[in-house]
């Protein structure tokens, strides 16, 4: 019989940010219901935000100044009525895990919106995270490999038969199934370029096109096989390479479970369990319930909207509900701890671990917890009225505070100025 902890752990690595009732649920029904409810496919269908223009991609090549700075700003507010959406899904998302995994193939697809300039390529993109994301890789793979907005952002488009452009070769590579040393070289990369040759992004509608005219259809050595490679047919070698499982399964482990290390028999497990029908969920289900995981609590660092999200979950804040000054302000926060939704720095995603910890980050967070706490209801206060540091801790599902903090704690002379210093506490920074 797991343990409320272990419960309580599980909920944190699969979820946003578990509120006590979840974790009360949990107990009540046990690890592998929990689990299994959790992984459950069915619930509320996400119905992404629609824009009827397409600012700067709908903008006339010889549009003046004024025209260019209106459509710039028309999609500033695209990207914030997106983003705004999006944490709001997440905060009330019945199916968390499903959410979390879409967030998790953001950084690992990392995309931004600085470049391809269109919030309906973004969007298209993450409707592919959504439908094909936890189930066979190799489909997944296929679509994201003619994502539009995933080929603009790495110059896809410019990738013909005549003048090959690798970015997109190396990427899907080094950062997308291999993983650095994954056993490819340079002439790899470049073959593999060829394969990928002929695909073009219609930035009227963010579609994908394939003009024949614009592929290498000639023989291509890839991965030690030789054929006439198109890009499926290189999907399926990267598939196969020997390396990709490994790989998938350090990624997921590296986001869900531990920064460090993983186990060579815990890596052995996984792997078996994705071959060989390479199901995301059944890699996931084996991560969760592997006897390494469960020694793993407390090696995570939230990234930012992992730690808002998850107070945001537990204080019963939807941001679309409040206030438009206080919704741009949670969104600027956001960027001050340096993670903005729709804009990763570089197509690495954004870091991990200590990264996240620096002092700057600290004092940012403080005051990012100041704010969540002055917009939480006072029936959500009710419960910290009298000062229980106990109270706090079941509030935001941290299995306990240590002296040092409970010290400081006890300095809080209201509820909200407790609740505050609670989010900013070194204990509910990790999980």
């Amino acid at each position: 019989m797991a343990t409320r902890a272990e419960l309580a752990h599980l909920l944190r690595r699969a979820t946003f940010g578990p509120r006590a009732d979840e974790v009360d649920a949990a107990e009540r029904v046990g690890f592998d219901a929990t689990l299994a409810g959790l992984l459950d496919p069915t619930g509320t269908a996400a119905t992404l935000p629609h824009f009827a223009t397409d600012p700067l991609v709908d903008l006339p090549k010889d549009a003046d100044r004024t025209a260019r700075q209106r459509a710039q700003q028309q999609l500033r507010d695209q990207v914030e009525t997106g983003t705004t959406w999006w944490l709001d899904r997440m905060v009330t998302a019945d199916r968390q895990f499903a959410e979390k995994l879409v967030f998790f193939w953001h950084g690992h697809w990392a995309t931004s919106v600085e470049k391809v300039r269109s919030m309906l390529g973004m969007l298209r993109q993450q409707q592919t995270f959504r439908d094909l994301g936890a189930g066979d890789f190799g489909p997944f793979l296929k679509a994201m490999l003619r994502d539009p907005a995933l080929i603009f952002w790495l110059d896809g488009q410019q990738n013909v038969r005549k003048a090959p452009n690798e970015n997109l070769a190396r990427e899907s590579m080094e950062l997308f199934t291999l993983g650095v040393g994954g056993g490819y070289t340079e002439a790899d990369v470049r073959a593999a370029a060829r394969a990928l040759t002929g695909w073009q992004v219609r930035r009227g509608d963010q579609a994908a096109t394939f003009n024949p005219a614009r592929h290498d259809p000639g023989v291509k050595t890839i991965l030690g096989q030789t054929g006439a490679y198109d890009t499926d047919g290189y999907a399926d070698l990267l598939l196969a390479a020997p390396a990709h499982p490994g790989f998938l399964a350090g990624r997921l482990w590296y986001r869900f479970a531990s920064g460090g290390p993983m186990p060579p028999d815990t890596r052995d497990r996984l792997v078996a369990a994705y071959l060989p029908g390479h199901n995301v969920t059944t890699l996931v289900h084996a991560m969760f319930t592997d006897p390494a995981f469960a020694g793993t609590a407390g090696q995570l660092v939230k990234q930012p909207v992992e730690w808002a999200v998850g107070a945001l979950r537990q204080l019963d804040i939807r941001p679309s509900a409040l206030p438009a000054d206080a919704g741009r302000q949670l969104l600027r926060g956001l960027t001050a701890l340096g993670q903005t939704l729709f804009t990763p720095p570089s197509v690495g995603g954004w870091p991990a671990g200590a990264a996240w910890l620096s002092t700057s980050a600290t004092e940012y967070r403080l005051r990012a917890a100041q704010f969540l706490a002055q917009h939480t209801a006072p029936g959500v206060l009710d419960a910290l009225a009298t000062g229980q540091v106990d109270a706090l801790a079941r509030l935001l599902v941290v299995d306990g505070f240590t002296a040092r903090t409970r010290t400081v704690l006890a300095t809080a002379k209201d509820p909200r100025t407790l609740l505050a210093l609670g989010l900013a506490s070194p204990e509910y920074a990790v999980c």
